[in-house]
């Protein structure tokens, strides 16, 4: 793939600026680097009020039952500490040499993969915006997973072009989510590894509303009736950061509940497995959440079942 096709010359001079700032900043050693990740993380909580807001909202939301103002504003600021080191631990990544990448990436659960793998049609891989969501194609690379890449590109070119050559450069191929259908299923076909981000709010004509945290959540779709069409397998994948290095986790194949042969209650019931296991993973780990995001800004139409109930 050419990414620099598409870019002006500006754009070409700003996709180099980007690349070689975050090679600079890749050199600094990782202890410093850490701790310089989460000084920005916390400046950025205190400075940037509309984010903070739409984090503490979205705590309150989904935790208030379980975590008290005082605890979910720790929680809050140790989101943007975990956030502000992945640009760091990217650059991190551009530096390091494979072995050193290999060294401090462990991989839990892989025989699960390989279960999925077997079955002959594919797989289709949960992730969320979890840790350091941006090295999962190093994770595929070592563990020799063929990864096809669905993503949203950015209206920011020169970050977009960025971005698109660290995912591919050790072999994941990117698919964009518009009109990826197609080149889904011929990767699944092909016996490949397609991953998709499903942790995101989407408008109502693309999404499901399913439960997450306990509220309606408008959920993409497009996992469930491609799983639904093609009978590829489907197992989540998360990227954890512990405290020095990174955890990758495969978990079980998901089997889908028996189908009643009612089309649209068989994607919503596919939707909300899959959105169930994206809050376990979340729970495991819950300051390394994208919590910034207003996942539930998509409004049902009518009464949630469970308000219904409780009214």
């Amino acid at each position: 793939m050419d990414f620099q096709s598409t870019l002006t010359r500006r754009e070409m001079r700003l996709f180099r600026l980007i690349d070689r700032l975050l090679r600079l900043i890749g050199r600094i050693p990782r202890p410093v680097a850490r701790f310089l990740g989460k000084a920005l993380g916390e400046a950025a909580f205190w400075l940037g009020k509309r984010h903070r807001n739409i984090t503490l909202k979205n705590l309150r939301f989904a935790l208030e039952q379980e975590l008290d103002a005082a605890q979910r504003h720790s929680l809050a600021k140790a989101v943007y500490r975990n956030l502000g080191q992945i640009l760091f631990e990217v650059g991190w990544s551009l530096n390091a040499d494979w072995e050193t990448l290999c060294r401090h990436i462990a991989i839990e659960g892989v025989e699960n993969y390989r279960s999925a793998y077997e079955k002959g049609k594919g797989v289709l891989a949960i992730t969320a915006h979890v840790g350091n969501w941006e090295l999962l194609p190093i994770v595929a690379k070592r563990a020799q997973i063929p990864i096809n890449i669905v993503y949203r590109p950015l209206d920011f070119k020169p970050l977009d072009r960025f971005f698109e050559r660290t995912r591919s450069r050790y072999g994941a191929k990117l698919i964009p989510s518009r009109r990826a259908l197609l080149k889904i299923i011929k990767a699944l076909r092909r016996g490949e590894a397609v991953a998709m981000l499903m942790d995101q709010n989407v408008d109502y004509y693309e999404g499901v509303w399913v439960d997450f945290f306990g509220h309606p959540a408008c959920t993409s779709k497009a996992m469930a009736m491609i799983a639904m069409k093609t009978e590829a397998a489907v197992l989540p994948v998360f990227l954890y950061r512990p405290a020095d290095g990174f955890r990758a986790v495969f978990g079980q194949i998901l089997t889908p509940a028996d189908s009643n042969g009612d089309q649209q209650k068989d994607i919503e019931a596919r939707t909300a497995q899959y959105t169930k296991v994206i809050e376990e993973g979340i729970r495991a780990e819950p300051d390394q959440w994208f919590w910034v995001h207003q996942r539930w800004k998509t409004k049902t139409f009518s009464p949630w079942p469970r308000q219904e109930q409780s009214s």
